[in-house]
């Protein structure tokens, strides 16, 4: 909703200096610094475990041996790699090597729920075939941007939604507000069974400025795409079936 070169701490300061107080600033590429996209060159049966792969996998410097229990693990895929050293984001841990059912194991492929992206744990994250081996995964996984927390006082429901944060902030000189978002009335194709009616003391002082409902008849409801998860996620909330994510998605873009 704002186009803005302001870095984060402008933006922050920003803010609360016009009464939307920072409680807290997540950055999230910083919790996914030593996550890599890397290449699955091989996955064949562990020796001793029916349930465990042995990959070897691609870091875009060396080749390592990585033994993993997803079921998706297989040969061809680019995952998100955790290599010894590095802090996994779910519990702050430091990965070390190890072995597990006697075989040496080089690293760990994640899951969404180990990186803090959602609770998916079932089985290892697949990157898009065109990630970059060795990059950091925060980008490709759109978990490059920062989170800001902000304390939201009674007097300021204009701000419930991204879009009123921005106006206020281009108001305070931080960068331009986009053009509203809302798009021409869409023509229905059958008349709604359910009426309104606006009284006319509402009507008449323009108490409301607008009113929009919409009738939609064959919704098939089924499990949001993953972009849109991503988002409700970032914010704290559980991606529960389409209807429910885009009602949230919207009444926290627009308020």
């Amino acid at each position: 909703h704002l186009d803005t070169d302001a870095s984060v701490a402008v933006i922050a300061e920003k803010l609360t200096d016009i009464g939307l107080e920072i409680e807290g600033l997540t950055d999230r590429a910083a919790a996914l610094a030593d996550i890599r996209v890397a290449h699955i060159e091989e996955a064949g049966q562990h020796p001793d475990a029916d349930r465990l792969k042995l990959c070897r996998v691609n870091t875009g410097e060396k080749i390592i041996q990585v033994v993993c229990g997803a079921p998706n693990a297989r040969t061809g895929i680019k995952v998100a790699l955790a290599q010894p050293g590095a802090i996994i984001p779910i519990d702050g841990s430091k990965l070390k090597p190890g072995k597990i059912r006697g075989v040496e194991s080089q690293g760990m492929m994640c899951s969404t729920r180990e990186l803090c992206l959602g609770d998916d744990h079932d089985g290892i994250i697949e990157l898009p075939d065109d990630a970059p081996i060795g990059a950091p995964v925060a980008g490709i996984l759109g978990a490059d941007d920062t989170i800001f927390e902000i304390g939201l006082t009674p007097n300021r429901p204009d701000c419930t939604g991204v879009r009123g944060i921005a106006r206020d902030l281009a108001a305070a000189g931080i960068g331009t507000l986009k053009t509203d978002p809302r798009q021409e009335a869409v023509s229905g194709a059958f008349d709604s069974p359910v009426g309104v009616t606006i009284s006319d003391d509402i009507a008449s002082n323009n108490a409301v400025p607008a009113f929009y409902g919409r009738y939609i008849r064959g919704v098939k409801n089924a499990e949001s795409p993953d972009w849109l998860k991503a988002r409700l996620e970032a914010i704290g909330l559980r991606p529960i079936s389409a209807l429910v994510d885009i009602t949230n998605l919207v009444t926290h873009d627009l308020g």
